[in-house]
């Protein structure tokens, strides 16, 4: 790189490659949801502010969103977003990789994990349960009508109860859909995740 390069001068300068509605047309009712992003993480992610193109649908993700990633579950927070990253490097969503690879840097206080499971989740030395769950995961992903009892099983022997091996599934399709939502629109992620937990 030359002596003369500035952060982020490769970067495409916008939120997707479809009209991104101007915040302006927020909504009331999604009004403190977006300056609670702006309190909490000093940004609204952009994933937000594409989903305002059709803003009764953005009401379901978050929901959806807040539910999976951050409601009751015996997954870890930690889990659900190695989960993401992991359904993420498969699809190759950069949208996705950029924002919970930030997010697996932040919560496991150890960039170099956020990077391995970026890049391949089977270079990091993880437990077996963590590692049973990302292999159910990434078949999930890949070959999902290869799914037999004997992968569940796999998860079980690791202490993953019925309503775990549902969440896993769960979060597992729910990336799997937003991947396939952030190609088909070019979403570009927030600069402000790559400099996060460095």
């Amino acid at each position: 790189m030359s002596s003369d390069a500035r952060p982020g001068q490769y970067s495409p300068q916008k939120v997707m490659d479809l009209h991104t509605p101007d915040e302006a047309s927020l909504p009331d009712d999604l009004k403190p949801y977006f300056q609670k992003c702006r309190d909490k993480l000093g940004m609204v992610p952009n994933v937000l502010r594409a989903w305002l193109l059709r803003p009764e649908k953005l009401r379901t993700f978050i929901a959806s969103y807040n539910e999976l990633m951050l409601g009751a579950s015996g997954l870890s927070k930690l889990e659900r977003e190695m989960i993401a990253v992991a359904v993420s490097a498969v699809n190759r969503c950069y949208y996705c990789l950029v924002a919970h690879g930030a997010a697996v840097r932040q919560m496991s206080g150890d960039p170099e994990l956020g990077e391995m499971l970026v890049m391949n989740y089977r270079v990091a030395e993880l437990p077996a349960r963590q590692r049973a769950m990302l292999d159910f995961a990434v078949k999930l992903t890949e070959t999902p009508h290869l799914i037999t009892a004997n992968d569940r099983a796999s998860l079980s022997a690791q202490g993953f109860s019925d309503e775990d091996v549902f969440d896993i599934c769960e979060v597992t399709g729910f990336f799997n859909m937003t991947n396939r939502v952030a190609h088909g629109v070019d979403m570009m992620p927030n600069p402000e995740y790559h400099r996060q937990a460095r």
